[in-house]
This record gives structure tokens, sequence and C-alpha cells, in this order.
């Protein structure tokens, strides 16, 4: 007990900081007093302890201004009563936060950065910074649309910071100088009119603008932003603290911004890509409670940039996270709930990839329905329903998600859901995107369950949508099929297996199978042979098909009998084969066997495309557990390809530090042979480490072709029977297997961006069908 009054004595001004910390950080939270009297209270403290704690006191401001946005003007208003009180201080302040926003804007923090600008344009609201010097640094923002050879996505970020801050400051700086406004207002009119926007389909959630129009970030907030002109800037939402402190701030002398001038161009520069907005409920979806606001309110976009914040402020703990969005201040004049809900699916929902890991918002959205179980279940059962009755023109991806978080969701609640709502996807064709979204949920409902509990659950009449038992199908187990080539061989491997046999003692056994491949003369030992792999592989998955260990163990305990019966890449194709003939209804065994296989390096990730794409598979072609396995395949090959760079690059700093110390030790007397010596074998593993990188890299190279090569393939084939036979080209296969195509585009475009050069000069040439090249366009133009 007597430790901490110890380490309290030594330690007091860490005390003290930490104390200044929690204060700053804890402000405009739940309290008993109001939050202008906290406000008040706390620029007190700050300002006593400014003599001793000036440099941290800056540092703590200037991270919150960057990190907690959704309490802005709270940050603000702290500020500007500081400044009123210390004219040196805020200066101080607003040169900290130039340079960290320069910071941020090098090291390519744009979505900090956002918040930054933003929170200095409020600072003229709160008279820390003078009008006219906001104005010059948003005229510096807009002449960057007039840069030449940059890319459009630099051009949109800075237009988005300028037009993001105006809900905030607009209408102070319109009375302040309103000449100067209006033209920056028709200077960005005329850049996104001449921007070009091929990306858009690409990211859009839904294909269809009915019932709400998808529409791109840039061109909603500046219907936002005209509207807001037209109200004279009167914005009805945002909580603005210094309103109250209007007699003091006036008061205050004002700081000029310093001349800021936007970074230029490099090639490490990665601007932030653009989005569409997601739009799923309005007004007529809540007649009850409060009026939501428009689509092209401004409030609708403070809102949800609010809400966004403090999920990703809150994120890693969900029950804080959840505690926070429901305590959202003026949650009683906004239908608060249909507003949580519809930005948690517009994360989810966003393309290329949510801002967070996906399992994330399912466990948000659980801990929402604890906190609310009298409304929020509710809204987001309606907004299901919503995103059921749409699935006809929903993007394949955000089904895979809609699919995730649903059948998660349901695992939650005793997988209670009123399925009778939904027998119109009975009478539909299977292939068609309702039924489809019923039969993958029931089989990820399957995975988080068992067979039996899944048939119990559903209504008889979905039986045709319910999975498959998963059992594995053996044919060398029935009796009727002793005729089968192989047969007897399969009941002398079973014998063997079971009795512990070694590999060696395997090949003796498959040694006799005869090759269906060969002339009878033509013996070549272990060349491709299917019958051979065919008994092996059926064999030991059959006998190991009691769970996911023992299959683990039968691969790794026959692993060289496996090397060497898929040696050659047909022998690898094979081998996928007949495991899918033995697993075929069990998907999940599939993915999971393949994957280990890719790891255990039975197979290679080409094989797993070739796989994918040939004719034994085209039956499950559109099936969900496909892709998952060909993502993850995509997936492995970029691991193991930044595995090797890494290793290289760690390889190259450890030689620069071993001449760096040679360097810095000043011998006169200095033996070139033993620095030689000490380089050799460093130098020789940078060279092995060079050839590893150049081999994996082109591997990945390979597989990307291999895949875009095979989509080409099948959808031309599709395109020219369809125009040969005069049918409709827009059929549920196609549409799948076209958005699959640009799926590998956006999760994967970090990498093939790397090989856009080689994509175009062979696959996505011009001589293209338009169908397919438009995918390709609509990628490149996503970082133009």
């Amino acid at each position: 007990a007597g430790q901490p009054h110890k380490r309290r004595r030594t330690s007091e001004p860490s005390e003290i900081e930490e104390r200044l910390e929690s204060l700053i950080c804890r402000v405009g939270e739940k309290s008993n007093s109001s939050l202008e009297s906290n406000l008040e209270g706390l620029a007190g403290v700050l300002e006593a302890d400014l003599p001793n704690y000036k440099s941290k006191i800056l540092r703590i401001l200037c991270t919150v201004a960057r990190l907690l946005p959704e309490k802005l003007t709270v940050y603000t208003t702290l500020v500007g009563l500081l400044n009123a009180r210390n004219y040196n201080f805020g200066g101080e302040f607003v040169e900290a936060m130039i340079r960290q926003l320069k910071e941020c804007l090098k090291v390519n923090m744009y979505n900090e950065a956002v918040h930054l600008v933003r929170f200095l344009s409020d600072l003229v609201n709160c008279h820390v910074i003078a009008a006219p010097s906001m104005v010059a640094m948003f005229e510096n923002f807009v002449s960057v649309t007039q840069e030449e050879d940059v890319p459009q996505v630099r051009c949109d970020w800075y237009m988005f910071a300028f037009l993001s801050s105006l809900p905030w400051v607009g209408k102070e700086l319109y009375e302040k100088k309103d000449a100067e406004m209006d033209r920056l207002l028709s200077q960005t009119e005329n850049y996104l009119k001449r921007r070009q926007k091929i990306h858009v389909p690409m990211l859009q959630v839904w294909t269809a603008d009915k019932p709400h129009p998808q529409e791109e970030y840039l061109d909603c907030l500046w219907s936002q932003i005209q509207k807001l002109k037209k109200d004279r800037w009167q914005e009805r939402h945002i909580l603005r603290p210094y309103l109250a402190f209007d007699s003091i701030l006036c008061e205050a002398l004002q700081h000029n911004l310093p001349p800021f001038t936007p970074p230029p161009h490099t090639e490490d520069s990665v601007y932030p890509m653009p989005r569409v907005i997601f739009r799923m409920f309005d007004y007529t979806d809540d007649p009850e409670g409060p009026v939501m606001p428009g689509s092209h309110s401004v409030e609708r976009f403070v809102i949800e940039e609010n809400l966004h914040c403090i999920i990703k402020s809150h994120w890693k703990e969900r029950k804080t996270c959840a505690a926070q969005l429901l305590s959202y201040p003026g949650n009683n004049k906004i239908p608060l709930n249909y507003h949580i809900v519809e930005v948690i699916f517009a994360e989810l929902f966003q393309l290329p990839s949510p801002p967070h890991i996906e399992v994330m918002y399912t466990t948000l959205l659980i801990e929402l329905c604890k906190l609310q179980p009298g409304s929020l279940p509710q809204v987001l059962a309606q907004a299901t329903e919503m995103l059921y009755m749409r699935l006809d023109t929903m993007n394949t991806t955000c089904v895979d998600r809609f699919i995730n978080w649903f059948s998660h969701h349901l695992s939650n609640f005793q997988f209670r859901w009123s399925w009778e709502d939904w027998s119109d996807c009975l009478t539909q064709d299977l292939e068609k995107p309702k039924p489809k979204f019923v039969r993958e949920v029931l089989e990820k409902c399957m995975r988080l369950s068992y067979h039996q509990r899944i048939i119990d659950i559903v209504p008889a009449s979905f039986s045709v949508l319910s999975p498959a038992n998963p059992v594995c199908v053996y044919k060398y187990g029935d009796e009727s099929n002793r005729s089968l080539p192989g047969y007897t061989v399969a009941l002398c491997l079973t014998i063997a297996i079971k009795n512990k046999a070694s590999n060696d003692e395997i090949f003796g056994i498959l040694k006799d199978v005869p090759n269906p491949n060969q002339d009878d003369d033509d013996d070549e030992g272990f060349t491709f042979n299917p019958l051979k792999i065919e008994v092996f592989v059926q064999t030991l998955l059959h006998l190991a098909a009691k769970s996911f260990s023992h299959s683990f163990s039968a691969l790794a305990k026959f692993h060289e009998v496996f090397k060497t019966l898929a040696e050659s890449d047909e022998g690898k194709l094979h081998v996928l084969r007949v495991v899918y003939e033995v697993w075929k209804n069990h998907p999940q065994m599939i993915a999971v066997l393949v994957d280990k296989m890719i790891r255990t390096q039975i197979v290679d990730c080409a094989a797993v495309a070739n796989w994918i794409f040939s004719s034994e598979l085209a039956h499950d072609f559109t099936r969900f557990y496909i892709w998952e396995i060909l993502h993850s395949t995509i997936r492995k090959m970029n691991k193991h390809v930044l595995k090797i760079h890494k290793e290289l690059e760690e390889t190259k700093a450890r030689l620069a530090r071993q001449h760096k110390r040679r360097d810095s030790d000043d011998d006169d007397d200095d033996d070139d042979r033993s620095s030689d010596r000490e380089d050799g074998p460093l130098e020789e593993q940078i060279e092995r480490l060079q050839e590893k990188v150049e081999s994996a890299q082109s591997e990945q190279k390979n597989l990307f072709l291999v895949i875009f090569q095979r989509f080409i393939m099948l959808l031309t084939e599709h395109l020219v029977r369809c125009e040969t036979g005069g049918i409709d080209v827009f059929t549920p296969w196609y549409k799948s297997c076209i958005e699959r195509l640009q799926q590998i585009f956006l999760q994967h475009h970090q990498i093939i961006q790397q090989y856009m050069v080689t994509l175009e000069n062979l696959l996505f040439t011009a001589e293209l069908d338009h169908h397919i090249l438009a995918v390709f366009q609509q990628f490149c133009a996503l970082q133009a």
C-alpha cells in the first residue's frame, strides 16, 4: 500500500501531465454541470499551468484536434478562451497546427489532415484566426485544380477539404469576404463540371438510382453546400459552444495564418480514393419520429461525418463506441437510430474495402441492440428487409458482406428470423440474387452452428435452399462400384493407412496402378497419373474425414506422397479436382483443405486459379465459397512476396549498418580483406533474396495474368453466345461474373497497380469487348 505514495512524491510533473491530458480529453462528455462552465473552468486550469506545461498542453490540443473530430467545436472554443487570455499561446497553437498539417500531408495522412483544416476554419468563429487569412488558404487549396499533370484524386482532396469546412465557417467567411468566396465557389463549380467520373459504377453499392441516387461524394457535397448557400448559410445542427462566450471572444486579438502552399505532388503521394455516398433511408421510413434531414441538406452531411468520426475514434472498444453513438448530441431532434444504422452499413459496404474489419460492425450492431432493445432491433430488421428487397441491383462484393454480417448476426440471436416473409425467393430461378442470398446465408449459418440445427430453424418449404448434409462422398466405399478401376488398390490403401503405413509402403501399393493416359509399354514411373491421384486422395480424405484436424494430420503425414503425385501442373490440378469430388457437400472443408495445401506447397496459387475457372467447377462458379478461396489464395501470394521483400530490405539495412560502423571506427590500419570477409555472407544473402523476390513477383504477376485471362475467356464466350443466339447478355451469371472481375481489381488494387502496363498490353487491349474493357477503364480511373 505504501508504494503509490512514494511514487507520487517523485513523479509529480508526470502526474500533472496525465491529469491535464485526462481533463482535456474528457471535456464535452456527459457531466452534471453545463458544457460552458466546464470549458470556462478548464481554460482557467490550463492558463494557470501554461508557464510550466505549455509544450505538453500544445501537444495534447493538437492531438485532439486531429484525433477527436467529433468534439471539434468544443476544442475550438477552448482554444478561443485560451487565446483571449494569452495571445502568444494562441499564436503558438496556430503555428503548431500548420506544422502538423504539413506533416500529415507529407506522410499521406489525408483523413487526419481534413480534420485539421476543419479545426483551423472553426477557429475563425472563435476569433483566433482572421477570416481573410483563412480565405487565402482556401484560395491556395482551390488553385491545386489548375496544376498540370497531377492525378484527379489530388485535386479532389483539396476540394473536399475546402467544401467540407464550409458548414462550420461558410457564414463567417461570406460575411467578411463575399466576393472572394463567390469566386472560389465558381472555380469549384467549373472543376466539378470537368471532372471525369468513369470510376463511379465500380464504387456504387447499387446499380439502380431508385429509391435513392447513389451519388459521387464530391457531387453530393457540392449539392449540400449549394443548398446551404441558398439558405444563407444557416445550419441547424452543429453544436457551437463559442456562441455563449461571444462577448469574451470578440475582444480577443486574431492571428493571421502563415502562408500555406500545398506540398507538391510526388511519386510517393497516395491520395484517398473517391467514394460514393451510401443512401438507404429517407424521411418516409420513420413516419413517427423526428424528420430525417434530406440527402442534400448540410445537416445530413454533418451528422454522418460526426457518426463516422465517433466510429473511427472508438472502433476498438465496441461498448464505448455504441454508447458514444447513442449519446450523440441533439439526438432528440433527429431519428438517430436510422442515421446510425445507415452510417454503419455505409462503412460495411464501402468499396473497395470497409475502414475497419468487417466483424467489428457485427459486434457493434449487437451492442447497439443490447443498449436500445426497444427501438434499434426494429430499425435493423427494417434495414435488412430493404437490403433484401434491393438485392437484384446490389453489388456482388456488398452481397458477400451482407451474407457474412447477417449470418453472424443471426447466430447471436438463436437464428430467429421470419423466413416466411422471404418465401418469394422460392419461386425464382435459383441463380437469381434473392434465392442465392438465402442459400448462402444458410450455408454460413451452418458454419456457425451445425447441419441439423439449420434444417430445424427454416420452414420445410425452404429445403431447396438448405445446405447439403456436409458428408464426404467416397466413391470406392460402395460395393456396387467394385468394377471401378483402382477399386482393389483403394481397399489395400485403406488397410495400409489404418495400419500406419509409411510413405514408401504407400508408394509400393500405388506402383501397380495403371495410367489411363499412357500406353502399357511406356512406364515412366511417377509422371502424372490421374488414377493414382484419385485412388490415393479419395481414400486418404475419406479416412481422415472426421474433422479438420484429422485431415491436416493426414496431409502432413503423407506430404511426400502428395508432392510426388502432384509434381506436374496437371497433377496439382487433379488433386484439387479430387478434393472437390470428395467434399462437394462441404464447401468449408474444401476451402480449409485448399488453404492448407497451398501453405504446405502441395499445390500452388496458379493451380488453384486454373481449377476455379475449370469446367468441372462451372456448376459452383457463382457460389460464395469459390471466391473466398480465390481471394484467400491471392492474399497468400501477396503476403509471400511482401515477406521476402521485407527480408531483403532488412538484410540491406544490416549491410549498411555494418559499413557505417566500420566507417566510424576510424582505424588508420584498415584491413580491406577483413571487411570483405565480413560483407561476403551478407552480400551473398542479398543476392539470393533478390533472386527470390524476382521469382516471387513473377509468380504473383503470372497469377493475376492467369485470373484475368480466364475471366476474359469466360466472359467473351458468354458474350459471343448471347450475340449469336440473340439472347440478352445481362443474365444473373453475367452480373455475378463481371462483378467478381471488378472485385478482384478492387480488393487487390495496390498490387495490381504495379502490373497495369503488362495488363494493358497483353490482356485489356483495345480489341477487347467493351463490356469487359469498361471494368479495366473504371479501375484505371480510381487513382487517375
